[in-house]
């Protein structure tokens, strides 16, 4: 970590500290002037858990049926923020019977006791800002049956948290740290006597986020879907909870809504959950139909692109491609080099995914997952298609080389839809680009893929020879892998010329390359919030070696009670699969 970096650090946890030990003597709240109508939704089994006394966050868990949550002794970051955070009293609401409702109520007096003067690693911005939503929307489920001591410690803290955030807000990083912040003290204000001063810098604040944070496409700098619907949940619980107050929501803050909503009805698999990419997962159940139906934006996706992806769906088949660059700077910090990368889900069955984020399992499997062979599109053997700086630590490390051009054509075919994209990011070291293909059928039962490596001009050219005369064999090796969902049996068929892919569903999907490459079955991992390690699963993959200036592999994905594509059907342009 370099010297400018480290004190920067420093600066910032000694002015929170410092913030947030002189908010200890803010005029302490009394009552409650309204209160907005709870939208955060929990999961019973995780509260089950909970209660059993089994914690699970950031990938941990720590059994302890005996102590409280705060008397746990982790040190692990991600942990303490997660409980820090408090969004683990949905879940106990959640189950909300006598014991979820005692262990709520300890754990919350006991973070009051331990922490309310100012100490310890929740006094941040935003987790400050998600534990004042929490707080005020179980207000009643906490506060049952408590003393009138205890009542007053809740508002003291209260209001000294919102104090904290009206001073520290705007340190807080762009993104989701600041809407998460500024949510919090819009619910505070709007809800707590004598912190009615602090709306209307907030609401100001947030309007000029939304212009700032989210593009045209309904995009946010991260290409992270995941994020982008918590974004969208902060901004569609602030504009919720002012007009339930009487004020007017903000033009650039009810226009973001707008934009979000059709780009994340884009991103939204056949399944209900969000493609997996730029360190997103798939989304908490029910967060994104109900986000949806909260914000009352009925708008369907407009044709082209959203914040970057690309996607193409028929009959009960959905394929999400990322067909943009990754982020560079700053917003990179969690970006995955998957240019051209596809997720394939047929009705409620994902099929082909990729390998998702490995934050909570490490650094190692963090880095495991960013490179370009964790996702289902085509790599050259060592090398990502974006490239990392130098850095020590996560939070150093972000993209500084990536594709410069991707171009993106979606287009109607004869039988089908077609997505043609392409990326350069292996100009600069193999002068090749990649380029992609993919045909879905009108009916979702079969997608033909062809990936293509060329060299388009003669500087390309002269560094793919100078490339090849520097290598030890014949030509650049390179995989294209599809990396298959852990739920999905595959297994090799036809003597090993084909992949069957049998879903849970009982669907048989199969799997076919043109025979210019070897086709292998092999292991791969599947990474998810919520679990202790890595899933093992599988992936396809297809090996070759680009010896020419231009290198074509065609691929076949159908269901198998479908006219199978022959290898001589390969050879053709816009041939499908004829339905049953």
């Amino acid at each position: 970590m370099s010297e400018s970096h480290g004190m920067r650090a420093w600066f910032t946890r000694f002015a929170n500290r410092w913030h947030a030990r002189t908010s200890t003597r803010a005029k302490a709240v009394t009552a409650f002037v309204s209160q907005p109508e709870p939208r955060t939704i929990g999961l019973f089994a995780r509260g089950r858990q909970l209660v059993a006394g089994n914690f699970l966050f950031a990938g941990k868990l720590v059994e302890d049926k005996e102590n409280s949550l705060f008397a746990l002794r982790v040190q692990n970051p991600a942990f303490l923020e997660e409980i820090h955070g408090f969004a683990w009293l949905d879940d106990l609401v959640a189950v909300g019977d006598g014991s979820a409702r005692t262990r709520a109520q300890d754990w919350t007096w006991d973070w009051i006791e331990q922490f309310g003067r100012g100490t310890g690693p929740g006094w941040t911005p935003e987790l400050t800002g998600r534990r004042l939503i929490r707080w005020i929307n179980h207000a009643i489920f906490l506060l049952h049956g408590r003393e009138k001591d205890q009542s007053d410690a809740f508002y003291r803290s209260l209001a000294q948290q919102t104090i904290f955030l009206s001073k520290r807000w705007p340190a807080t990083r762009p993104g989701l740290p600041k809407f998460e912040a500024l949510t919090g003290m819009i619910y505070a204000g709007l809800s707590l006597e004598g912190m009615e001063e602090h709306v209307d810098p907030a609401v100001r604040a947030l309007a000029h986020e939304c212009a700032s944070q989210v593009d045209d496409q309904g995009g946010i700098p991260t290409r992270n879907p995941e994020e982008l619907l918590e974004v969208f949940t902060l901004l569609t619980w602030a504009a919720l909870a002012l007009d339930e107050a009487g004020r007017t929501v903000p033009i650039p803050h009810f226009a973001a809504i707008e934009r979000i909503a059709p780009t994340l009805r884009s991103l939204r698999h056949s399944d209900g959950s969000l493609a997996r990419f730029h360190g997103g997962g798939k989304g908490l159940e029910g967060r994104l139909d109900n986000a949806l139906a909260q914000s009352g934006v009925k708008t369907r996706p407009s044709e082209g692109l959203a914040m970057g992806f690309a996607r193409i769906s028929a009959g009960r088949t959905s394929v999400i491609i990322d067909a943009a660059p990754p982020p560079k700077g700053r917003a990179s910090f969690d970006a995955h080099a998957s240019t051209l990368a596809f997720e394939l889900t047929s009705g409620r069955r994902p099929v082909i995914s990729n390998c998702g984020s490995g934050a909570n399992f490490g650094e190692d499997w963090r880095r495991a997952g960013r490179a370009t062979p964790s996702h289902s599109t085509l790599c050259l053997e060592g090398y990502s298609s974006a490239r990392l700086s130098s850095g020590d630590g996560a939070r150093s490390e972000y993209f500084s080389d990536v594709p410069a051009h991707v171009p993106v054509e979606i287009s109607p075919v004869p039988d089908g839809i077609r997505f043609q994209g392409g990326h350069d990011g292996w100009l600069k070291t193999h002068g090749l680009t990649h380029a992609r293909t993919l045909e879905l059928t009108f009916d979702g039962r079969g997608m033909v893929g062809e990936d293509l490596l060329v060299c388009l001009e003669d500087a390309d050219r002269k560094r793919f020879a100078k490339v090849q005369e520097n290598a030890l064999e014949p030509g650049v090796l390179f995989q294209i892998r599809f990396h298959i969902h852990p739920e999905v049996d595959a297994e090799l068929d036809m003597g090993g010329a084909a992949v069957s892919l049998a879903l849970k569903s009982g669907e048989l999907w199969v799997l076919r390359s043109d025979g210019t490459t070897a086709l292998t079955l092999e292991p791969s991992i599947y990474m998810e919030k919520g679990r202790l390690k890595p899933r093992a699963t599988k992936q396809v993959v297809l090996t070759g070696r680009a010896v020419d200036q231009a290198t074509r592999v065609r691929w076949s994905l159908s269901k198998a009670q479908d006219t199978p594509i022959s290898i001589r059907d390969l050879q053709m342009d816009n041939v499908y699969p004829e339905t049953s």
